[in-house]
C-alpha cells in the first residue's frame, strides 16, 4: 500500500511540474494597488490553494455544528444506558 501511495504522489508531482513547463508564459495579473507579472502555472496554483483554503474554511463551522451535535447524542446515550442500567437493578414485584 506504502508503495502504491510514493507511486502517486510521484506521478501526480510529473503531472505538476509538467504543467508547469507546459504553461510558463507570463501573466498580466492587476488588483487594486497594481499589477505584476506572474508564469500562468503559478497564477492557477495560488487560485487553487487560496480556493481550497476558503473551502475549508466554509465548511469548518459545519464541521463544529456536527461534533457539538455528536458530543449531546453521545452525552444522551449514556445517560440512557445508565438509566436502563438501574432500571434493570431494581427488583421485580409479583403479583399476589
Amino acid at each position: 500500500m506504502r508503495l502504491i501511495k510514493a507511486l502517486f504522489v510521484v506521478l501526480i508531482a510529473l503531472f505538476a511540474i509538467s504543467f508547469a513547463c507546459l504553461n510558463a508564459q507570463p501573466v498580466s495579473v492587476n488588483y487594486y494597488i497594481g499589477n505584476t507579472l506572474l508564469p500562468l502555472s503559478l497564477l492557477l496554483a495560488f487560485t487553487l490553494i487560496i480556493g481550497s483554503f476558503f473551502g475549508m474554511l466554509a465548511m469548518f463551522s459545519r464541521y463544529l455544528r456536527q461534533k457539538t451535535l455528536n458530543l449531546r447524542l453521545q452525552h444522551r446515550l449514556k445517560l440512557a444506558e445508565k438509566e436502563l442500567a438501574n432500571l434493570r437493578a431494581l427488583p421485580l414485584k409479583e403479583k399476589e
